[in-house]
This record gives C-alpha cells, sequence and structure tokens, in this order.
C-alpha cells in the first residue's frame, strides 16, 4: 500500500518558483530580513525596506524552477556565511563515499542549522547530492520558515504530536520516507537523538535507529539497515556560539526541574547559531563495518563509537576538562599544555575566560561541562577497548 507523504515532502520542481512567488509576497518573511540586513532603519522605513527586499530577491530568484537551481545560486551566500562565522573546516571519510549512492547521514546535534548546513557544505563541495534534511515542526511555527525549509530538500518531522497513536502513524510515515528516499537514490540527514545535546553528551538514541526499521517490520532489522547505508558523521565545533545559553537552560533545569523557553528563543538560537563564530570545525564522515546488527541496542552503540572516537578536540575541550570539578581522575586524558603549543592553549584560555565571564558562578560549571564532555566519551571509548 502506498504511503502519503504530502504532509512531510519537500517541495518538488514544480513547486519552486510559485512558492518563492508567495515569499516573495509574504510581510512577515520580508520584515525578518528587513531587521536582519538593516536592525537600524526597519523601525523608521519597514514598509519602504521590505518592497526594497522584495525588489533584490525578485532579482536573485527569476527564473529559478528547480530545487538544485535554487541551491546552485544560494550556494555562494551559504558559502560566505559558513565561512565568516570559521576559523577553517575540514573534514575526514568522504573519499569513502560514492557520488552514485545514496546515504543515511546520522549525524551528532549541537546546532539547529548549522549541523545539516555544514554536511550540506561538506558534501556539495566534495560532488556529493545534497541530502534531504530532517526537521521537527516546533521550528517551523511561522509559514515563511516552514516554506524556505522545505524548498532546501527538508521533510517534516512532527514532534509536537503528543497522541499516542498519532505519533506512531507520525513515525511510520516518517520510516517509509526515509527508506523510499534512500531507495529512489536520494540521501538523508537526520539528527542521532531528538533535541540538541546541550551537555555535550552525544549519544544516539536507539528509538531513532528503530524507527528506521518500523515500516519494513517484515524483514529482518540488519537487512533494513544495510540497505540504508548509514554513515555515522560526528560534527566538532571548537566553540559553540549558544554555549552561554545552554548553560543558563542546563543550571536552570539543574535548580527547578525544567525549563520553559521563552517568546522567540528559537529564532535567536537560529541566528546565533549561524552568525557566532565557531573557531574550526571538522567534519568526520564514517561508513559503518559490514558487522550485521542485531538490534537497535547494538546498532547505537557501535554509532557512538564512531560519533565519540571521531569527534575533534580542540584545545578549549582539553581546558574546560582540566576545570571541571566532575571530570573523572582516573581516565588517562592528557594535559592540554603536551599536546598543544603555548600560543594556542593562551588564545584557547582567552576565548573560555570570555563565556565564562558571561555565566554566573552557578552556570559556569554547565558551561564546562559542555566542552569537557566529549574529551570524557571519548577517552573512555579508548579506555574500554
Amino acid at each position: 500500500m502506498a504511503v502519503d507523504f504530502e504532509a512531510i515532502r519537500p517541495y518538488h520542481d514544480h513547486e519552486v518558483a510559485p512558492v518563492l512567488q508567495r515569499l516573495l509576497r509574504d510581510e512577515a518573511f520580508l520584515q525578518t530580513l528587513a531587521r536582519y540586513r538593516f536592525p537600524r532603519l526597519t523601525d523608521y522605513c519597514a514598509p519602504l525596506l521590505r518592497r526594497l527586499i522584495a525588489w533584490r530577491l525578485g532579482r536573485e530568484v527569476r527564473g529559478i524552477d528547480s530545487v538544485a537551481a535554487l541551491q546552485e545560486r544560494i550556494e555562494p551566500y551559504v558559502d560566505r556565511v559558513v565561512e565568516r562565522a570559521t576559523a577553517g573546516i575540514s573534514y575526514s571519510g568522504l573519499e569513502q563515499l560514492d557520488d552514485q549512492q545514496a546515504y543515511l547521514y546520522l549525524a551528532n546535534h549541537r546546532d539547529i542549522v548549522m549541523d545539516p548546513a555544514f554536511v550540506n557544505y561538506a558534501v556539495y563541495h566534495a560532488g556529493l547530492p545534497t541530502p534531504r534534511i530532517a526537521i521537527g515542526d516546533n521550528l517551523l511555527q511561522k509559514p515563511f520558515v516552514s516554506d524556505l525549509m522545505r524548498l532546501n530538500k527538508s521533510f517534516i518531522v512532527h514532534r509536537s504530536i503528543t497522541n499516542r497513536r498519532e505519533k506512531l502513524s507520525a513515525f511510520q510515515t516518517l520510516s517509509a520516507y526515509i527508506n523510499h528516499s534512500i531507495a529512489e537514490g536520494h540521501s538523508i540527514w537526520i539528527a542521532q537523538a531528538e533535541g540538541r545535546a546541550k551537555d555535550g553528551d552525544d549519544a544516539t538514541d536507539a528509538a531513532i535507529l528503530k524507527m528506521f526499521h518500523m515500516s519494513r517490520k517484515d524483514q529482518p532489522f540488519a537487512e533494513v539497515i544495510g540497505s540504508l547505508n548509514l554513515v555515522p558523521v560526528s560534527i566538532s565545533y571548537e566553540y559553540d556560539p549558544c554555549d552561554v545559553a545552554k548553560a543558563r537552560e542546563l543550571e536552570t533545569r539543574a535548580r527547578t526541574g525544567s525549563y520553559h523557553k521563552q517568546a522567540g528563543e528559537d529564532d535567536h538560537s537560529i541566528a546565533l547559531g549561524i552568525t557566532g563564530h565557531k573557531g574550526r570545525v571538522h567534519l568526520a564522515f564514517n561508513r559503518l563495518n559490514g558487522a550485521d546488527y542485531a538490534d537497535a541496542k547494538a546498532l547505537a552503540q557501535a554509532c557512538d563509537q564512531l560519533i565519540l572516537g571521531h569527534y575533534k578536540l580542540f584545545p578549549v575541550h582539553y581546558l574546560a576538562w582540566e576545570r571541571w570539578a566532575e571530570r573523572d581522575a582516573a581516565l588517562p586524558v592528557p594535559s592540554a599544555a603536551s599536546l598543544f603549543s603555548a600560543s594556542e592553549l593562551a588564545a584557547a584560555e582567552q576565548e573560555l575566560g570570555k563565556r565564562l565571564a558571561q555565566c554566573s558562578a552557578a552556570e559556569q560549571p554547565f558551561l564546562l561541562m559542555q566542552y569537557a564532555t566529549p574529551v570524557r566519551n571519548q577517552y573512555r571509548l579508548q579506555q574500554n577497548r
């Protein structure tokens, strides 16, 4: 029986031009761009700025009638944003991938937009097709955001559903869509767990892996996983632009037991994550070995070994580890001074100090935890081999 993907799929090529025209008339979209581009002028001449931006955008998107053409047009702008906000991007493992093959990229999740953007950037410049991107419906509160994401190959994960039966049905549809996409030759990007790892602990949720199998329950788990060409991806940021905000949220949760987002908080996190300085960034693409994983738990452990083991640790991670009161002294972690030059350490000390200064005394341990946890995870793996 055919599954209806209309509620979650990205836009098709024939829908691109009409959606672009709709965006050019969307006042909320144009106002958002005006505030970003002209923050000081928007309060005084917003209607004029909206018309100017619509005219400029109209010129830019004229003649675009496919998703590929749109991505080709915006790629230089994406490259500029990516490169301005980093001190260099490096990759490993891309040489293992075939441009004629579709892959299921399963990545750790630290930033709402930039995680899939960096994967897109890496595979695009390696001559591989860009993936379809899983995005939670909690981030699509405004119609223009949904339009923008679906134009850029995003498909919707319904996370806001609370009814158990409806949630199960949504997962079945999501599973079928992912399997259908891979079978049709379209790669997929999805996070290893729901929500960002705000404490720095990148752990694969076995429920995500079980979901991949849900629509093909009549087949063995290992067979289904084998057909999806799973590629765990480890995305390492030297600095997280949202680290202070995450520390505040973690401290509030620890103190009160809960945390309630303010209006517009996700929008602010998205903007800060895109524009904030990240230092150096490394992406490690990892092919799973040929083992038959009997269940989701075994597969999750294998994914964790690759994602945690290939996380690139920068000076700030070791410095945070040395300051972290909850570090495990039994782990054989070398000192930062034995691994990095004095100039690198001085720069990292200064940057870490600036970030800690933005936190209260109660919040500072939670900021250190974000940078120290990847050190703990990696050296635990080494110790247990």
